[in-house]
């Protein structure tokens, strides 16, 4: 069970965010602060005070169940009412528990999605390709805006690799668990025999960061400049407009080239470092705090096999959690996504109550 005090705690915050908030006496960046914590704690205040009452309840009802001389009609409802009492006791305390559980402050940023093609030559690249118009499809459906930061195509119109931003509501919350390796098995236009072909393509997904975030020391960052160049390495610009930017301490390295100008690609290379950056940091943190437990579901392990696209079969493997959809066709049309976005979240949040509990 929980501890009382904990769970008397969000109460006790809600009437004190609630007096603030009617008080008049606080700025307005104060208040939209306030205001986002007593919303988010008004979803869980009726579980908490539910919760709570519930042992007085169960005396209640069971005085009324052992009480001999009142009536039979009134001792069976309150026998019905006890078992719907324990059933939604059980149903509260996992609610306040997940409540409970340390929030991501990044869920609610922006995100920013590399795809890459991996293992399979040209296959991969098309791949590759037909997974950014999955995410485009899904952006549409959801109003999310998506702005490509770089991009390289190979020639038969795939992609090498890919960096675009995707802004919205809780974004990173939404595509946190794209990263890994995604496999595709199917028959290529290429082929004559029919045969069955296995590639890959890797997703990053970072959250944005900002400047508030991460603070970069010029002097940490080495800068180089060169000209841009296009498939096959030919030069596609006479000035030294592309740049790679290597941030010393950690060893990242970013390169943009998609801009004429150097001051552009800059800013955009930076962007993506910023990110990157912010990432490397969230990971060795996360790494730290969970080297002794085991979770089905990794966000920073960029070489793990998560997901498996099977074209002859028409169907969907999430290997984490073992879940397989047999509408192939709709998932990459961005149907339903959020049917496995949705396994996905309950099952870290179920990890994260598991390693509480141990």
């Amino acid at each position: 069970m929980l501890p009382q005090e904990k769970v008397q705690n969000l109460i006790h915050r809600h009437l004190e965010l609630e007096k603030k908030l009617y008080s008049g006496e606080i700025d307005k960046k104060k208040y939209a602060e306030i205001s986002k914590e007593y919303s988010d704690l008004n979803d869980i205040i009726k579980q908490a005070k539910e919760y709570l009452s519930y042992q007085k309840d169960t005396e209640d009802l069971n005085n009324i169940i052992n009480d001999k001389g009142s009536d039979a009609e009134l001792r069976e409802f309150a026998t019905s009412e006890l078992i719907n009492l324990k059933k939604n006791f059980l149903i509260n305390e996992k609610k306040i528990k997940l409540f409970l559980l340390p929030k991501d402050r990044a869920d609610s940023k922006n995100a920013i999605i590399e795809i890459r093609a991996g293992t399979g030559g040209l296959e991969a690249s098309l791949f590759a390709s037909d997974l950014y118009k999955m995410y485009e499809k899904v952006s549409q459906k959801k109003k999310w805006i998506i702005e490509v930061i770089s991009i390289s195509k190979s020639e038969a119109g795939g992609l090498k690799e890919l960096i675009a931003l995707i802004k919205g509501k809780n974004i990173y919350s939404s595509l946190k668990y794209e990263s890994g390796v995604h496999r595709v098995q199917r028959v290529p236009d290429t082929e004559t025999q029919g045969r069955v072909h296995t590639s890959a393509a890797t997703v990053a997904v970072l959250p944005e960061a900002e400047d508030l975030d991460i603070k970069i020391d010029e002097k940490d960052l080495r800068i180089d400049v060169f000209r841009s160049s296009g498939p096959g390495g030919q030069s596609v610009n006479t000035t030294d407009s592309a740049v790679r930017i290597t941030h010393i301490p950690t060893g990242i390295v970013v390169s943009q080239q998609d801009e004429k100008s150097q001051i552009r690609n800059k800013e955009k290379g930076l962007k993506i470092l910023r990110s990157r950056i912010y990432d490397y940091e969230r990971q060795k943190i996360d790494q730290e705090r969970s080297k002794d437990r085991k979770s089905k579901i990794g966000t920073g392990d960029r070489s793990e096999r998560i997901r498996t696209y099977n074209f002859p079969q028409g169907r969907v493997t999430d290997h984490r959690i073992n879940l397989t959809l047999h509408k192939l066709e709709e998932f990459m049309e961005g149907e339903i996504f959020d049917e496995m976005i949705e396994s996905l979240s309950l099952q870290a949040q179920q990890d994260q109550l598991n390693n509480i509990n141990q």
